[in-house]
């Protein structure tokens, strides 16, 4: 399915500023078919002249009229008239009589989305229109209306650009509140005028043992929250309805979460609704996972503390042996250890289970460097493209099978020279593609694959990356080691 931003760069008709104003709004459809029962579709008007859906915004509480979703799809010709007349006269047009759709009767209302800019009146950009089930409709609960009395004030709102309003937050905590999770709606004093039995409820949980009804709700919470405790200094204005904020207040061991949208006719604040949820499980369960991801990162720390320590002790019996060939195999298992210990230190940093893996090989590549390089060879390294992020599990087994692979380049392709050798990372969406080149004396026939690092490379980069590597090149010409690693389990 296309997407608001694709339908609506589609037609061209639209400037950023308008398709961040549709995004703001579609971001409340499901408010708007909440409080109003209805189906909520956003039309915007194309180059010939006629109006495609670009959101459709089902209710919650109430059978949908459309078992098909609009998006996509051109306005019908019984509400175009209706569509056009909003569009043009910048007026909400409500239908004169009941409007039939698949043998149902339906009442339609076009609200046309003005864009104010700045103290400017604004333009029209599109057209909400709300389709209402009539063949459900029973005699109305003070719940329902005082719900539909809040869609009308969005809807004036709207009408007038001053819904949505862009200073609000974007992006809200997990488990934001919705109108049936709790609605209180206050007069401009910020008094109590309706509470839903959800919204009651909430505050009962947290101690609020009285009705809410003619309370000052700021008095209220007031009341609620501990002297003791630290509360969100934006708490205040939530719960007089002066900003459009939200919040979390805390009681009891009861978290819930607040949102307010202010209500304005033509400019004069003359009430607010303020959403509330009780979200106590979800905020346990975030603070569960903060601690997990802690301690993961701790853990982290401490296995790279712990190699940096196996490999200092490597390094202190390589200087004290006397066997060159013990000495060489203690410098390489020091080495290996703290090419471990990098990546340990790097997912020691933050709380992704991504790593990201340049990071993480410029730090070995300066490693092997200082490390594998004799006092007779001088070689330089050159890094090309980017390997981006990875799955922390794979970086481990890459970074130590590159490891080893420019530590044979420096140690047995470079020995006694100076020279070059090249890493070039390319990454695309289906494999990773490394190729590591040196300017040294070449493969000595029969030797590939004979030696302990490259079993090891050969182990990581088949049997725990999936992958493929490649030996190229001759005698006194260089060599080229070209690994391979599919991209499936990546998400790119």
């Amino acid at each position: 399915m296309s997407t608001l931003s694709d339908l609506v760069h589609a037609q061209g008709l639209l400037t950023d500023a308008d398709v961040e104003w549709l995004h703001r709004l579609a971001g409340d459809g499901q408010l708007l078919a909440d409080l109003a029962s209805a189906d909520m579709v956003i039309w915007i008007k194309t180059a010939d002249g006629s109006f495609v859906a670009v959101t459709h915004s089902r209710p919650s509480g109430a059978a949908t009229l459309f078992y098909r979703d609009l998006v996509g799809e051109k306005v019908r010709p019984q509400w175009r008239t209706q569509v056009v007349s909003a569009f043009e006269s910048g007026t909400i047009v409500d239908s004169s009589s009941p409007d039939w759709f698949e043998e149902t009767p339906t009442r339609v209302r076009a609200v046309p989305i003005r864009r104010r800019d700045g103290q400017e009146e604004g333009e029209i950009i599109g057209v909400l229109t709300r389709h209402t089930n009539l063949g459900e409709v029973r005699m109305p609960s003070r719940q329902q209306i005082s719900f539909d009395e809040c869609a009308n004030d969005l809807f004036r709102m709207i009408s007038s650009g001053e819904f949505p309003d862009l200073s609000a937050p974007t992006a809200p905590r997990r488990g934001a509140p919705r109108a049936s999770d709790g609605l209180i709606r206050l007069d401009v004093d910020g008094i109590t005028t309706f509470a839903s039995p959800n919204a009651l409820s909430a505050f009962n949980r947290m101690g609020f043992d009285d009705e809410l009804e003619g309370e000052a709700l700021a008095e209220v919470t007031t009341r609620l929250v501990p002297p003791s405790r630290q509360v969100d200094e934006s708490l205040p204005v939530v719960v007089t309805g002066r900003a459009p904020w939200r919040t979390d207040m805390e009681a009891r061991g009861v978290t819930v979460s607040l949102r307010a949208i202010p209500l304005k006719d033509h400019g004069t604040r003359i009430g607010a609704i303020v959403l509330c949820r009780d979200v106590s499980e979800l905020r346990h369960q975030e603070q569960e996972l903060i601690t997990k991801d802690a301690t993961i990162r701790e853990i982290h720390h401490r296995v790279k503390n712990n190699l940096q320590t196996v490999a200092s002790l490597l390094r202190i019996q390589a200087r004290r042996t006397h066997s060159d060939e013990a000495r060489e195999a203690l410098t390489q298992a020091m080495r290996r250890v703290e090419s471990i210990a990098v990546v340990h230190d790097t997912l020691a940093s933050g709380l992704a289970q991504t790593v990201d893996f340049d990071e993480v090989f410029d730090r070995v590549l300066k490693l092997v460097a200082e490390v594998a390089a004799a006092p007779n060879t001088r070689a330089r390294t050159q890094l090309e493209g980017r390997f981006g992020v990875l799955p922390s599990e794979y970086a481990t087994p890459l970074a130590l099978a590159l490891t080893e692979v420019v530590t044979n380049a420096v140690e047995h392709g470079l020995a006694g020279q100076e020279g070059i050798v090249r890493i070039e990372a390319t990454r695309t969406a289906e494999q990773l593609r490394v190729t590591v080149a040196d300017s040294g004396h070449g493969l000595p026939e029969g030797r590939v694959g004979q030696g302990l690092g490259t079993q090891i490379v050969r182990t990581l980069i088949q049997g725990e990356l999936s992958g493929s590597i490649e030996w190229k090149g001759a005698e006194g010409e260089g060599t080229e080691v070209i690994i391979e690693i599919p991209m499936r389990w990546i998400d790119v």
